[in-house]
């Protein structure tokens, strides 16, 4: 079986950190064979050092490349909309970071024309795919904690001055960009929509939110108390309470440990990359990259462990914590399907 060939979109971090992490997974089943950025010098220097063979200034070039079956898209939030579409158009599956787009509207949109494309989608909601997650998935569906009550989450890193973070006009804000972890976490552990959102918020001079608390009220009676703040460090725990004990996560966006629900400290250690990743714990993102090839090579046009209901569910309480506090983007009154579900 050949491996499967990645092309990555954008040269920044994440891309970089992407790379290294698909470097530790055998190279008969992935290689990274293009990377498209802006600027000439920087998406040469990129990789060259990564050992990547093509390099595209601009993302058109590598949509043509028949050597591509799948891209790694990493830009800023208001452009992964209409790379993704690019990409579909030129026959390629799909694996864009998070958020998938900037709200619900783009989301659907994307989703549907990529299943009537009969092509994978997946959005990079890399925390679900580590060890870590998939031993609580096993300690909920064994019924281990009992009926879950509650689950307490937050995340805050000071990240505020990163452009990505702080400009309305690239998508910037917390709830896209932590709050996502959070709310993924909540409505993995609950497997139903929440009844009630309720959401307080601070922002900048941008009107783009730098701190949030939000509690989701479930319908079987659980309840999540979720906290995202781009100023200051937080715990980053998550702890998941039942009626038979506790499970808590830590880092749990990207979790190597966890304290069961004995009290047993449980470790899952990552693989050292070939070239150092640059963001915690992200050779990690390894888990997700070969759930790609598993689902490609089964013909399947999602995952089950982020699928497109999964990433509509998120998209849907993101717009609807916004709403509450006064966060909006130019997409919210723009944004227009490019594409129908005709092919």
């Amino acid at each position: 079986m050949s491996p499967l060939r990645w092309g990555i979109v954008t040269a920044g971090t994440i891309a970089h950190d992407f790379v290294c992490a698909v470097s530790t997974l055998p190279d008969t089943d992935h290689k990274v064979v293009a990377v498209a950025a802006r600027g000439l010098e920087h998406v040469q220097t990129f990789a060259e050092s990564h050992g990547i063979p093509a390099f595209y200034v601009g993302c058109e070039a590598l949509a043509k490349d028949p050597k591509v079956d799948i891209v790694y898209i990493g830009t800023v939030n208001t452009v992964h909309y209409e790379v993704a579409m690019m990409m579909l158009d030129a026959g390629k599956h799909i694996l864009c970071e998070k958020p998938l787009c900037v709200n619900e509207g783009q989301s659907k949109a994307l989703l549907d024309y990529a299943r009537a494309k009969k092509l994978f989608c997946m959005e990079a909601i890399w925390s679900r795919f580590f060890p870590a997650y998939n031993h609580l998935r096993d300690r909920i569906r064994q019924k281990n904690l009992g009926d879950i009550k509650e689950v307490k989450v937050e995340l805050g890193l000071p990240i505020t001055k990163v452009d990505r973070i702080r400009m309305r006009h690239l998508g910037g804000g917390t709830v896209l960009d932590l709050g996502v972890y959070n709310i993924q976490l909540a409505l993995w552990v609950f497997q139903e929509f929440p009844g009630e959102i309720v959401a307080e918020g601070k922002s900048n001079e941008e009107n783009v939110d730098i701190e949030t608390n939000v509690k989701l009220r479930f319908p079987g009676g659980g309840v999540a108390t979720m906290k995202a703040n781009g100023v200051k460090q937080l715990s980053n725990t998550a702890v998941i309470t039942g009626t038979k004990g506790t499970i808590t996560l830590y880092d749990f966006w990207c979790p190597t440990e966890l304290t069961d629900i004995d009290g047993t400290e449980r470790s899952y250690p990552l693989p050292q990359s070939k070239i150092e990743c640059i963001l915690k714990n992200s050779v990690g993102l390894r888990y997700e990259a070969d759930e790609c090839r598993k689902r490609i090579l089964a013909g399947e046009l999602e995952s089950q462990i982020v699928s497109h209901e999964d990433s509509l569910n998120v998209a849907r309480v993101q717009d609807t914590i916004r709403k509450q506090i006064g966060v909006e983007y130019a997409e919210d009154y723009t944004f227009k399907p490019q594409k129908t579900s005709q092919v």
